[in-house]
């Protein structure tokens, strides 16, 4: 486990407008709760809370991943409207201790859907 430092940054914030992300034209989450993590020089992830999702959407991956420092990651695929969209979503169930604010929330690769979209 790496702590996040000046060499390698997170922060976790409250996102304070709204973020929906959209997939085959479906909101598969949309929320006014989100958490904006920004960490070193990658661009900054929108982590959703799993109460704001369209949960029957998410299936289970068998893809897994682990980053030194927030843990292991598992992955879902989204199944909206006869269209599938492989790995597109991503969850730490257990982060380490310096990024526990997004325990509970997912995340989800840009490229993958239709739009991340955030308004006020």
């Amino acid at each position: 486990m790496k702590e996040p430092g000046a060499d390698h940054p997170i922060t976790i914030v409250p996102e304070p407008r709204r973020v929906r992300v959209l997939a085959a034209g479906v909101a598969v989450a949309d929320t006014r709760n989100a958490l904006r993590l920004e960490e070193a020089q990658y661009p900054a992830v929108f982590y959703v809370p799993r109460a704001d999702i369209r949960a029957a959407s998410f299936v289970a991956s068998t893809r897994t991943s682990h980053c030194p420092y927030k843990g292991d990651a598992c992955y879902f695929d989204l199944a909206v409207d006869g269209t599938l969209r492989h790995d597109a979503v991503w969850s730490y169930e257990a982060p380490y201790p310096a990024v526990k604010a997004i325990r509970g929330h997912v995340a989800f690769y840009p490229e993958r859907v239709d739009a991340i979209e955030v308004t006020d």
